[in-house]
């Protein structure tokens, strides 16, 4: 803004906003409602000529610029991207699965990254509580460093409060799946597979998924939920779940990691 005592320029952003400098450094979380960040300040005012007026220079002709504003650039990002994300490698099934649950529309194939940006898709319950589920971009092995844009994705998976492991029960020992997910999640911020989860066993309309099954239950120690996300089997089980870790993991921003502490 500019003139005379111009107001500030005010962006509202959401709950969990983060700014981080060119450096990628934390500058600010922004944690409470109504809490503000001045991104940056605006220049000193100048002095027109009317403050150089006198009783011997009546019409001055000088004046003082302002002082210049700060310019300052950010990287904003949201904390909290959805309460629950799905996470598995690539052609498992989770834009499928996230059609399957939502009104959302991913794009799907029958080739790896058909995904490359989170897609966001509401569950609809009947007391009109609307969750949102995040599609994350496939995993890669070796994806905490970085390979296969792993860090990027990585990241969206760090802004959601719940997980969904989507694992392909087609696939030979499938268990190895979850291991994999799980050891590039804490390799990649330790903790972050510790967060309340589920796994979705998906593709089960297949008949290597149907006989991997018993043994992918035996070696799993979480709740596993065996769907077919394209032929829709199994879905409300799966939703019901959904609500309950919805219910009992209320969609708050998590706490910020030790590095990230201004």
């Amino acid at each position: 803004m500019h003139g005379k005592s111009a107001p500030p320029t005010v962006i509202q952003v959401p709950l969990g906003t983060l700014f981080r400098d060119q450096n990628d450094q934390l500058v600010k979380e922004l944690k409470r409602k109504g809490e503000r960040f001045v991104a940056a300040r605006g220049g000193a005012g100048g002095r027109g000529n009317a403050f150089f007026k006198s009783n011997d220079l009546r019409a001055p002709m000088v004046r003082e610029n302002g002082g210049l504003g700060e310019t300052k650039t950010y990287a904003v990002e949201l904390r909290v991207m959805a309460h629950v994300g799905l996470v598995g490698f690539p052609n498992a099934g989770k834009s499928s699965l996230l059609r399957a649950i939502s009104r959302a529309r991913p794009k799907v194939a029958s080739y790896p990254f058909t995904t490359l940006q989170p897609y966001v898709g509401y569950v609809e319950y009947e007391d009109y509580v609307q969750i949102a589920v995040a599609d994350i971009p496939g995993l890669v092995p070796d994806a905490h460093k970085n390979r296969g844009l792993g860090v990027d994705f990585l990241r969206h998976i760090e802004r959601c409060v719940c997980l969904l492991y989507v694992i392909d029960l087609s696939k030979p020992e499938p268990w190895l799946q979850l291991e994999h997910l799980r050891y590039e999640l804490d390799m990649y911020r330790p903790g972050l597979a510790d967060r309340p989860c589920a796994i979705v066993g998906n593709k089960i309309d297949l008949p290597e998924a149907v006989a991997n099954l018993p043994a992918f239950e035996a070696e799993v120690k979480m709740p596993v939920f065996p769907v077919s996300a394209m032929k829709g089997m199994n879905i409300t089980a799966l939703l019901m779940h959904i609500r309950k870790l919805y219910d009992e993991h209320p969609e708050e921003t998590p706490p910020p990691d030790e590095d990230d502490e201004e």
